[in-house]
C-alpha cells in the first residue's frame, strides 16, 4: 500500500473519480491528507461515501496546497477545464497520481514507456521478463492498475509505468533509470494543441532523468528517429537505437523475425520471435527490442530475457487470439483506437474479415491504406461507419453493421463461407469506442463474449487472466 507523507496535514483536491482518481484519493486521505474530491458526473460522486466531496468550482483555492489532476481532463488545450483553470490562478500546483507515487517512493527504481502504440505491451513484456527472473516488480500507470494502487516496493525492484502523454505533463520529478520511447504517430492533438505540442509531452519521459541514466528509443520513424540524434548529441544520457524492421549499431533490432543484440557490436542473434506467437508483426518485434533493451539496462542477461520473453502470453485487447472456429482465428484488437494502432494489425494477417469503426479520431485513415488488400470485407461499425465506407470508396469492400453484435454475426457467416486458408476475424477499429462503449475493454470484452457464443467455438483463449 502506497503511503505519502509529504502531504501528511495538507489539503489536497482530487479532480476526477474514476479510477486513478479515487486510489490517488484513497492513498492521500490514508496518509493524513485532507482530501476534497469532486467529478462532474454525479454518479461517480456518488459512488464514494467515505470521501469529502466538495464542489471544487466553488471551492477555496487559498486552503489547497495541491491538485491531483485525472488524465482525461484538460488542463492546457483545446480549453483548461475550469477547476485547472481555478487552480492555476490560485498558484497552485497541478500534478498527476504517478507524481504522487514517485515522490513517495523516492528509491526504487523506475522504468518509463511511452510512445503512440505499443506501449501496453512493451510495459507489460517488460514487467513479464523481469518478474520471471524474481524481480521486484509492479506494472501499472496508464496500463489497468494505477500508479497508487501498486503495491509499496523496497530496493532492489522497479516499478514499469506506462505513461501517457497526458501523465508525463503532470510528472515531473519521474527520474526514470530506463526510459522507454518507442515511436510517434498522430494522435490526441486536440489535447495538446497540435502535433508539436504532442512531440513535446512524449520528449518529457527524458527531462528529468539524470545524467548516465538510459534513453531507448525507436528509430523507426521520423519523429522518433530526430529525438533520438538530439539526445545522442546532448550526450548527457546512454542513448539507445532499437528498430523492428532494421540493423542499428549499438543497438537492439529484429530482421527477418530474428532479435539481434549489438549493444556491443557483436550482432549477437537472440531469440526467433516465431516462437513467441503472442508477439506478431514488425511492430511487435520493436516492442520486444525495446523491453529485450529495458531487461538489458537493469542487469539481466540475454538468456535469462530471452527464456522469460519465450512464455510471454500477450495482452488482453491487443491482438488477442478470442477463439479459433473451423480454423479461423478471431482476434481481439480492440485496443487499436487510431488508425496507426490498426496499420500494425492487418500489417500480420492475409485474408482479414475487418470489424472497424467507432468514435473517430483526427488524422484520417491514410496508415492503414496500404494494407487494404489485406482485407477481405470490412464490417463497419459505430458513428464513424459511413466515413470509413466513403474514405475508401471501392477499394474495400465493406457492408454497415453498426453495431458490435451485427458484425460478429456477419464476419462469421462470411469467414465461414468463404474458407479461406489462415482466415482471421479481427477486431481493430481504428477508432475510440466511447459513441458505443465505456471504453476499449468493454468492447474487446463484449467482442470476447460474442465470439464464444458462436456455434462451433472450439477454445476460447484467456491469457491474461481477464474474464470475457
Amino acid at each position: 500500500m502506497i503511503e505519502t507523507p509529504e502531504f501528511s496535514g495538507k489539503t489536497v483536491a482530487v479532480m476526477g473519480l474514476g479510477r486513478s482518481g479515487l486510489a490517488a484519493a484513497h492513498a492521500l486521505q490514508r496518509s493524513g491528507a485532507y482530501v476534497w474530491a469532486w467529478d462532474d458526473d454525479e454518479a461517480n460522486r456518488e459512488i464514494e461515501n467515505d470521501l469529502t466531496i466538495t464542489d471544487l468550482a466553488d471551492a477555496d483555492w487559498s486552503r489547497i496546497e495541491t491538485l491531483i489532476l485525472s488524465p482525461g481532463i484538460p488542463h492546457t488545450y483545446p480549453a483548461p477545464h475550469p477547476v485547472a483553470a481555478r487552480a492555476r490562478a490560485a498558484g497552485v500546483d497541478i500534478i498527476s497520481d504517478v507524481e504522487v507515487l514517485v515522490r513517495a517512493q523516492r528509491d526504487t527504481g523506475y522504468v518509463g514507456v511511452t510512445g503512440t502504440n505499443g506501449k501496453s505491451t512493451t510495459t507489460a513484456l517488460i514487467s513479464h521478463i523481469l518478474e520471471a527472473n524474481g524481480m521486484r516488480v509492479q506494472a501499472g500507470g496508464n496500463l489497468g492498475i494505477p500508479a497508487l494502487e501498486l503495491e509499496a516496493i523496497e530496493q532492489p525492484g522497479f516499478y514499469i509505468l506506462e505513461m501517457s502523454s497526458y501523465q508525463l505533463e503532470l510528472t515531473r520529478s519521474a527520474e526514470f533509470d530506463v526510459a522507454v520511447l518507442g515511436n510517434i504517430s498522430a494522435d490526441h492533438l486536440d489535447r495538446h494543441g497540435g502535433l508539436d505540442g504532442y512531440i513535446a509531452a512524449k520528449k518529457m519521459i527524458f527531462q528529468s532523468q539524470r545524467a548516465g541514466a538510459i534513453a531507448v528509443i525507436g528509430v523507426d520513424d521520423e519523429r522518433c528517429a530526430k529525438i533520438f540524434h538530439d539526445l545522442k548529441t546532448a550526450g548527457h544520457l546512454r542513448v539507445i537505437p532499437i528498430s523492428g524492421q532494421q540493423e542499428v549499431a549499438a543497438g537492439v533490432y529484429a530482421i527477418d523475425g530474428v532479435l539481434y543484440d549489438d549493444l556491443e557490436g557483436l550482432r549477437t542473434p537472440i531469440l526467433s520471435l516465431d516462437n513467441v506467437p503472442a508477439l506478431p508483426g514488425a511492430h511487435n518485434a520493436q516492442n520486444a527490442a525495446a523491453a529485450y533493451c529495458a531487461a538489458r539496462s537493469v542487469g539481466l542477461a540475454a538468456s535469462e530475457i530471452s527464456g522469460a520473453m519465450s512464455n510471454f502470453q500477450g495482452l488482453a485487447h491487443r491482438q488477442q487470439i478470442a477463439a479459433i472456429i473451423d480454423d479461423v482465428r478471431y482476434i481481439n484488437d480492440s485496443k487499436a483506437t487510431n488508425p496507426d494502432a490498426t496499420a500494425r494489425a492487418l500489417a500480420c494477417y492475409k485474408s482479414i474479415y475487418w470489424i472497424a469503426g467507432g468514435l473517430a479520431k483526427e488524422g484520417g485513415l491514410k496508415p492503414i491504406e496500404p494494407h487494404l488488400p489485406n482485407i477481405r470485407r470490412a464490417f463497419l461499425i459505430g458513428e464513424s461507419a459511413e466515413r470509413i465506407a466513403s474514405e475508401f470508396g471501392e477499394h474495400l469492400s465493406s457492408s454497415l453493421s453498426r453495431d458490435l453484435a451485427s458484425a460478429v454475426t456477419a464476419a462469421h457467416a462470411q469467414a465461414s463461407e468463404d474458407q479461406c486458408p489462415e482466415a482471421v476475424v479481427l477486431l481493430s477499429p481504428a477508432c475510440a469506442s466511447f459513441d458505443q462503449f465505456a471504453n476499449f475493454e468493454a468492447r474487446g470484452r463484449e467482442f470476447c463474449r460474442l465470439v464464444a457464443a458462436l456455434p462451433g467455438a472450439k477454445r476460447l483463449v484467456l491469457n491474461t487472466g481477464e474474464t470475457a
